[in-house]
């Protein structure tokens, strides 16, 4: 199983959660690429604490909303979020270099990864870029969604990911961040379900039910709070389970 985390979503002097402390704990690092997070520095900085310890670099690309963290949908045309796109995907890729690694995959971030679950235009958007920027980049999304499917019809590696510190609706989706519900931060909780997805590939709902979760990496966000202690159980009881914890890039 993969271990990933959002980092690198600070900005100038504000720094939003601990970066290097997720980089001991993960196997996969998500980093902003300055447009819902991060700025040249931190993407530097970021890379070179992954790559000295061995994390996969992958890019999250977001909507160009730094006010609103990306958490704001954004109406796009199709060539202009592709292109967006591959403006991410190159600037994270040029800090990676410097480091002897590199960008290993894609991941949209906030309302771009729930826009492209269901948007066609969106998620084909994505995918152009992907196609125009490097055809072996896997993108990592949610199981079943829209991006998942055009990516597989396109002939991409898709990688699942599910979200042990997210609230899970009956059926199989997120709650909003608006919602009751939306954010698990008990850290026992967290790791419990964690396991669960890894070893079950299911995950409960908000309502008790039991959701079939079939995926290859686990998401911790890094601006939860006690994201740290979160991952420490999490990586803990995932290998007391017997769970291999390995990079899916």
């Amino acid at each position: 199983m993969d271990l990933n985390a959002d980092l690198g979503e600070g900005f100038g002097i504000w720094r939003l959660g601990d970066d290097e402390a997720l980089l001991d704990l993960i196997t996969s690092a998500n980093v902003a690429c300055g447009f819902h997070g991060g700025d040249p520095s931190t993407m530097r900085r970021v890379c070179a604490a992954a790559a000295e310890r061995g994390v996969a670099v992958g890019a999250q690309v977001g909507y160009r909303d730094l006010a609103g963290f990306g958490r704001r949908h954004i109406t796009y045309a199709f060539a202009d979020l592709r292109d967006e796109t591959t403006y991410q995907l190159g600037a994270l890729d040029a800090f990676c270099r410097p480091y002897g690694t590199r960008v290993r995959y894609l991941k949209p971030h906030g309302a771009l990864y729930h826009a492209a679950s269901v948007d066609e235009s969106q998620a084909a958007a994505l995918i152009a870029a992907v196609d125009d920027y490097d055809r072996d980049l896997p993108v990592l999304c949610a199981p079943g969604s829209v991006l998942a499917q055009l990516a597989t019809g396109a002939g991409l590696r898709v990688v699942a990911e599910g979200f042990a510190d997210r609230g899970y609706l009956p059926n199989g989706t997120l709650v909003p961040r608006t919602a009751l519900g939306a954010l698990v931060t008990d850290p026992e909780q967290v790791a419990a379900r964690a396991v669960r997805m890894a070893t079950e590939q299911t995950v409960v709902a908000v309502d008790g039910t039991v959701v079939p979760c079939p995926v290859d990496s686990i998401c911790l966000h890094g601006d939860t709070p006690g994201a740290v202690a979160s991952a420490e159980l999490v990586r803990a009881a995932l290998l007391d389970a017997g769970v291999a914890l390995t990079p899916f890039a």
